[in-house]
């Protein structure tokens, strides 16, 4: 086909396609896919998902899309040329399953499962949820800290005094983190070593 003049034309497999030209449904729901990895990988907080989330959805040209995927992948990435990511849970409100897998996570440890119930939680419900994931993670990190201080701190008199403050401490939080996943709000604990990611 010859292209007329003045006219461009689309641009080929493995070509920049122009900043000028308008997107398809298509290219902006590429680039929400990889707006919405990135957000379950970390790398976006909800405020920058949410305008990412708006600038993908809103796009008109091409020139709107490449500084979402260069800020994602760098100067050579362009939606055309990125393969989609793989298929993920989608992003938005938690189901009453995942809330409640997600407050498990924390009360497990008023149960007698303090790091192994999370454990369990984050290496199975957390591959298929990123909700649930978050919440394990953070009742691990708390619970391997806490055992932590425990098994250091009665090594000082000071430790010795402060362990049972530590574990009601320790109990009250945990409901909290129960509540806060149940009504899908973000919970941290205080003064955790977050050593899994």
């Amino acid at each position: 086909m010859v292209a007329m003049a003045g006219v461009p034309t689309p641009p080929g497999p493995g070509q920049v396609p122009q900043a000028h030209l308008r997107v398809t449904h298509q290219d902006r729901e590429h680039v929400v896919e990889h707006v919405k990895t990135a957000y379950a990988e970390g790398r976006f907080d909800k405020f920058e998902f949410d305008d990412r989330l708006e600038q993908a959805m809103t796009a008109r040209t091409h020139g709107d899309l490449m500084p979402i995927m260069t800020e994602l992948y760098g100067t050579q990435a362009i939606p055309a040329l990125v393969p989609p990511p793989a298929p993920m849970r989608r992003e938005g409100p938690a189901d009453g399953a995942e809330r409640f897998g997600a407050s498990a996570a924390h009360l497990l440890a008023l149960v007698g499962f303090p790091v192994v119930g999370p454990l369990i939680l984050m290496l199975t419900a957390g591959k298929t949820s990123p909700y649930i994931r978050r919440h394990a993670v953070e009742a691990l990190n708390f619970q391997l800290t806490l055992v932590g201080a425990t098994i250091l701190l009665p090594l000082t008199f000071v430790g010795i005094v402060l362990v049972p403050v530590i574990w009601v401490v320790a109990f009250v939080l945990s409901i909290v983190g129960g509540i806060s996943a149940l009504s899908e709000n973000a919970f941290r604990y205080p003064l955790t070593l977050r050593m899994v990611k």
